[in-house]
């Protein structure tokens, strides 16, 4: 019998082993078969640029995705430089700029916006066309020459707004009590869980942000289209554009077309027959036929990008994981031939532990006399501000959501709904007062919550003092502009948060600069996993988040998010924004 199961586990570790080398051969036959593959641009052809796909500054490898023939779409930066390779590539006569939704931030829609600016100003067509017009897919598409609508879809016109989700009735039904603890008066993360409606405090940050963000996208559109900028205000306050056709006469459309009807227009443009192909080349395959990477150069600016919540520890792919980037940060500073840093930062914050973590290392890599820039994009707020604060040069969008300098925590107790609505009790044996602090299954002590609060304020005046020796400015003024309140990149230059208006390509070309700098490489970081390693994290994260998002959407997705969060917390403080909002 022993030697039966002897020869029985050998096979059974044969077997393991076969099935695995046929797994991966199976996956270097195929990333073979794509790197291999080659794609060409042929002459006359237009440039396929969607907005409804997300354009991320990280981009995320699917490597099962490309097998089965999806094309990845290229991160923000990459679209960017490939728009501008569009412009002086002879094989490219236009783009068709799809623009029934926009799936991107304000931001990051501003940069591609200013890249299409650019394409235009070469000579070469942009037509704009949607079966409905979202107003954020309108922000951009104002750019083109000529921005179509169906006969019977939908334009939208009617301004911005932003709503909150308030969970204190829901968790006072629970008998759950949120326990929380805060500094900035400002710092409203902890409102949902505490108040049923908005602070006055909140209200007024959020409508100066608000309306920023409504009178930068107001500005360009009337430089665009020639309108001013009251009459456009008007039609979005008197909802006087509610048809397609209100639109065309108000001159923010140029006309009701099918897309056999646009297409034709654009095999009119070619000077081709109306019954002869058009050669479109989506931006994702145009990412394939042409490279865009700078020639070869010693020396490199390395492009950090962090993306995503900051969390302590390893984090998942699609979070900035205090571990990853400080390893990825100290190999940074030793190489020799990395000259400038450029921080792309696309953060709403998080973990107040990670986010000085990474600050260290990049004050570290500042003494080395290597410098660093920051790049904001959508977001770069609270924890994402603080890595960001002691950077040579900050650069922002008119309409980044930055600032929010402030510190909140909640230590949850569930002991009465657990209690009262599960029957579920507890009791303890300790070797100390404080041995199971903070404890969820019980309330807070009196001197328990005075030692957290204490621990926020403390966190506080830290966070306050990195930017004041890193922004050069006196404690007390950073803490009149602080207190947790959220600012536009617009507002962060006037109060000396950030330094100038200017995109990813801006800060790369002001760091290259900045370090004298004529011929260089750019290296992104972090740096494409392995197959092995893609896998393992989508077995462990990617997958679930993934199936998620699909089934509940993004807007219930972010609210399951935040339920989740609560059941999780255990006391942690954070620097992290004071809301999660979708600008409608």
């Amino acid at each position: 019998m022993k030697s039966f199961f002897k020869s029985f586990f050998a096979s059974l570790l044969a077997m393991i082993i076969f099935f695995g080398l046929i797994f991966l051969l199976f996956f270097g036959i195929a990333g073979a078969f794509l790197a291999s593959e080659k794609v060409s641009v042929e002459g006359n052809s237009v440039l396929v640029i969607d907005l409804s796909k997300t354009y991320n500054d990280r981009t995320m490898e699917d490597p099962i995705a490309e097998i089965m023939g999806d094309d990845l779409q290229p991160d923000l930066n990459t679209a960017i430089k490939l728009i501008e390779k569009a412009s002086k590539d002879s094989s490219i006569r236009g783009v068709y700029l799809l623009s029934k939704d926009n799936a991107n931030g304000f931001a990051g829609s501003s940069e591609l916006r200013k890249a299409l600016v650019a394409f235009k100003t070469s000579g070469k067509f942009i037509i704009g066309y949607g079966d409905y017009i979202s107003q954020k897919a309108y922000y951009v598409a104002s750019v083109a020459n000529k921005v179509y609508c169906h006969p019977k879809g939908m334009f939208e016109w009617q301004g911005m707004s932003v709503e909150y989700t308030f969970f204190k009735n829901l968790i006072d039904k629970l008998d759950i009590k949120p326990q929380i603890f805060y500094a900035g008066k400002f710092k409203s993360a902890t409102e949902p869980f505490r108040t049923t409606a908005m602070s006055e405090a909140n209200k007024e940050q959020t409508s100066v942000w608000l309306n920023d963000i409504y009178d930068e996208m107001i500005d360009v559109v009337a430089s665009s289209r020639n309108k001013s900028i009251d009459s456009l205000k008007s039609y979005a306050n008197r909802f006087t554009l509610d048809k397609p056709e209100n639109a065309v006469a108000a001159g923010l459309l140029d006309g009701l077309k099918y897309d056999d009807q646009v297409r034709d227009e654009i095999r009119g443009r070619l000077k081709i027959g109306k019954s002869d192909k058009i050669n479109f080349i989506s931006l994702a395959k145009y990412s394939k036929a042409v490279s865009v990477a700078g020639a070869y150069a010693k020396d490199k600016i390395a492009l950090v990008l962090a993306e995503g919540e900051i969390v302590y520890g390893k984090g998942s792919p699609d979070q900035i994981g205090s571990d990853e980037y400080l390893a990825l940060l100290r190999k940074l500073r030793s190489d020799k031939s990395v000259k400038a840093i450029v921080l792309r930062v696309n953060s709403p914050g998080g973990s107040s532990l990670a986010s000085e973590i990474i600050w260290r290392e990049l004050e570290l890599i500042r003494k080395e006399g290597k410098k660093i820039v920051v790049s904001m994009g959508d977001v770069a707020a609270s924890g994402g501000y603080y890595i960001a604060c002691n950077a040579d040069k900050i650069m922002v969008q008119p309409n980044t959501i930055t600032g929010s300098i402030g510190v909140f925590s909640i230590v949850p107790d569930f002991s009465s709904f657990m209690n009262n609505k599960l029957g579920i009790s507890f009791d303890r044996v300790m070797t100390g007062e404080y041995a199971d602090m903070p404890s969820v299954t019980r309330p807070l002590r009196e001197n328990e919550k005075k030692f957290i609060q204490g621990q926020v304020d403390q966190i506080y005046l830290d966070f306050k003092t990195r930017v004041a020796e890193g922004r050069k400015k006196d404690i007390n003024y950073i803490d009149s502009i602080a207190q947790g309140r959220v600012w536009t990149g617009k507002r962060a230059i006037q109060l000396g948060l950030a330094d100038k208006i200017g995109g990813l390509e801006d800060a790369i070309a002001e760091a290259a600069k900045m370090a004298g700098m004529k011929e260089f490489k750019v290296r992104k970081y972090p740096e494409p996993k392995s197959i092995l390693e893609y896998f393992m994290d989508k077995a462990s994260s990617d997958l679930t988040s993934s199936t998620l998002k699909k089934e509940l959407g993004m807007e219930d997705y972010q609210l399951f998010k935040r339920i989740k969060a609560l059941k999780e917390e255990k006391g942690e403080i954070k620097t992290q924004l004071p809301f999660e909002f979708i600008i409608k």
